[in-house]
Formats: structure tokens, sequence, C-alpha cells
């Protein structure tokens, strides 16, 4: 099939949109810790970003998207981008490679919720490059590059699976290994720039259009599909969310933007397989399973700091199953469980379970060797005066 350029520059422009996420996400996350501590959050999404962008051309796209090897990882056909060119169907194989690469970087980035406020720099640079290449490589082989779970039919439109469970458990699993920030539980640690949050979520809002409806590789009707019930499960989510915790309290800005993540992290899975009416039930669930996740984890006790797992992991997770119910053949050519066929509900189950548990697990694992090669967290003085300042040199004033 020769290239379509139309297809070609829309994919782009979705590429775009997806890369400006992750800086989305750095401002989402920067403020929602100390003053102390903003920059280092920024820098984390920024460092990401760059350190994907080159591990993604070395090897982690042929890791990804090479030959099948036995269903498990991709061959090492595409070191340094060999065979990566111009050409391609539809759109060239470059751009593919770059609207992939974008999110390999921010599911990376939305780890970063559970290091927060105490993890030194080279730790996470370490760490980070290990992750990609070993949880996040494999795990988008299985769902996008022909490794097993496509092969026998689990379905990940845009990152259900690959992005939102993969960071959201292997964010909580690295909150397990690194432990609590100091004074967690002990004195409030609120919030501070909310402003800064909103302006990130609303980056983030704007940028799933591009996620989503990005990856329909094509100008079609899928796209506009994806793009609408998108902006349709955010909506329910933001709702959903902010209801329950009026319910429970006050109607904050932090709810409202939360749900939105909520609804947006639930839907990727599903954008590609679902109506509108299914995207207002998929999205409104989402908000409330969310909020009672973020509730149980503080129950519970666990310092996955800015909840990566409770929003994305959660939502990532029922938007996975959803597609198992509501999947609609007269959008993407297959039915789920609604409309009578129930093996899919199975196999969206079945793949979601086994990857969550090969992201928590290999993020344990990977996580107590870096924290035994180079120790993870900074010392106590260091986490004291802040990261901005003993990581980076810097301070933050408003």
């Amino acid at each position: 099939m020769p290239i379509n350029y139309v297809d070609t520059g829309f994919v782009l422009i979705c590429t775009t949109l997806v890369i400006f996420m992750t800086f989305g996400v750095g401002l989402f996350y920067a403020g929602l810790v100390h003053r102390k501590n903003i920059i280092s959050m920024l820098t984390l999404s920024f460092i990401s970003f760059a350190l994907v962008s080159l591990q993604w051309i070395f090897f982690g796209y042929s890791l990804a998207f090479g030959s099948d090897f036995g269903g498990l990882i991709g061959s090492l056909e595409h070191i340094g981008l060999a065979g990566v060119t111009m050409e391609g169907d539809n759109i060239p194989k470059l751009v593919f490679m770059m609207f992939q690469m974008a999110f390999a970087a921010i599911t990376l980035a939305i780890v970063t919720s559970a290091v927060a406020e105490r993890i030194k720099l080279s730790s996470f640079l370490l760490l980070g490059l290990i992750w990609t290449t070993l949880i996040y490589d494999p795990v988008a082989h299985w769902i996008w590059g022909g490794g097993w779970a496509q092969q026998i039919g689990v379905l990940d439109f845009a990152g259900g699976i690959g992005v939102h469970i993969c960071a959201g458990f292997s964010a909580l699993a690295l909150a397990f290994v690194i432990g609590k920030r100091r004074g967690f539980g002990e004195y409030s640690l609120q919030p501070s720039n909310i402003p800064m949050t909103l302006i990130g979520g609303a980056i983030l809002w704007f940028g799933w259009f591009g996620f989503n409806a990005g990856s329909a590789l094509a100008v079609n009707n899928i796209a506009v599909n994806a793009f609408i019930v998108t902006n349709i499960a955010a909506a329910a989510g933001t709702f959903s969310y902010m209801f329950v915790s009026w319910y429970k309290g006050k109607p904050s800005s932090l709810s409202m933007i939360s749900g939105t993540i909520a609804g947006l992290g639930a839907i990727t899975p599903a954008a590609g397989f679902v109506g509108p009416m299914e995207a207002v039930v998929i999205g409104a669930v989402s908000g409330f399973l969310c909020y009672f996740a973020l509730v149980f984890r503080l129950e519970q006790k666990w310092d996955e700091s800015l909840d990566a797992w409770a929003i994305h992991g959660t939502g990532g997770l029922w938007g996975t199953i959803s597609v198992g119910i509501f999947a609609s053949a007269a959008v993407g050519g297959v039915n789920g469980l609604i409309a009578g066929n129930g093996h899919q509900l199975i196999l969206q189950l079945g793949g979601a379970f086994i990857i969550l548990a090969y992201s928590f697990i290999g993020t344990w694992i990977l996580a107590i060797i870096v924290d035994k090669l180079i120790g993870l967290r900074v010392s106590e003085e260091e986490e004291y005066v802040g990261l901005d300042i003993s990581q980076h040199g810097e301070t933050h004033r408003n």
C-alpha cells in the first residue's frame, strides 16, 4: 500500500500531542508535591522522554515491534532503526516508530508517581532504562507487536494494558520497595500548587485526543469514534468522581481532574471498540472505582504518592475489562459479552491480569536490584531539604 500523506500528517500531529502529554504529566505531578520538590517532578517527566527517546531508537523499538520471537519479544532486526524507513503500509515506518516511542515515554513518566520526593536522579535513570527494556517493551510486544496476547485476541486499542495497567501496577510495586516519604501519615502532605496540576490535567485531556484517535493510524471512522468517545468518557469520569467525593465532603478541583484522568484511562483500551453510550458508562464507572481505589490506598497507608495505581492502574484495568463487556462489531469489528461474545471477556480478563502480575512482580524485582546496587532513595537530610536543591542545585520561588 502506498504512503497516504493525509494519514501520515494526522499521525504526526497525534504523535506531537502524545509527546506534549508527557510534559503534562510533569505539571500534573509537580503541583501535587511540596514546593521544594516541584523542579524534581518536572525533571523526572522531562528526563523520561529524553531517556526513552534514545533507548527506543537503539533497541527498544526492535524489542517491541521486531519480528515475533516465541510470542514473548521482538527480534533485534531493528537495532539502531535498521530497516525502519520512509516506506510503510499507509504511513512510513519511521512515523509509526515515533508514535509508539511517545507511548513508551509517557508510560515511564506516569511511573514517577511512585517515587515522588524521595528518589535519586541517578537511580531513576538506571531503573527507567531497565524498566522500559524489560517491562514496557515486552508488554508492548505482547499486545501490539505480534506477541502472545495479540495472537490470542486480547484487545487494547490505545494502551489500557500497555500504558495504564503497566504503569499503574508498576508504580505500586516501586512504591512498596522505595518506602514511604518521611512524615507520611504523621503530618499533612498537601499539594503545593493546585493550579499547576489543573494545567497539567488540561494538557492531558487535550493530548489524549491524539493518544486515542491517533491509534487508528489513519483518518477514518475508527479515529472519529475514538475522538468522540474519549471526550465523553472524560466528562463522565469527571462528574462521577466529583459527585462521590462531594458526597463524602467537598467537590474539590482535584477530585474533578482526577475523575477526568480516570475516565480517559478507562476509555483508552476501548476507544476503537465502543460507541458513545457505552463510553458514558465506562467513564462514570471508572470515576467511581478510582475514587474508592484512592480511599483504599490511603486506608492501607500505601505511599504510592501521586496515585498512578489508583487512577491509571484501576482505570486501565476496568477499561480493559469493559472492552470484553461492551465491544461492538459495528464499531470495531469485535463483539463483547453484551453482544453475545462472552469469550472476549475471558480474553480481556486473562490478558489484563497476566500482564498486571508481570508488571507488578517484574518491577518489584528490578527495583530491589537497583536499590541493592546503588540505592533508590536520597538520604534523610536530602529529603528534608528537598530534591530540587539536593538533586539539582536549584530552588523554586512563587
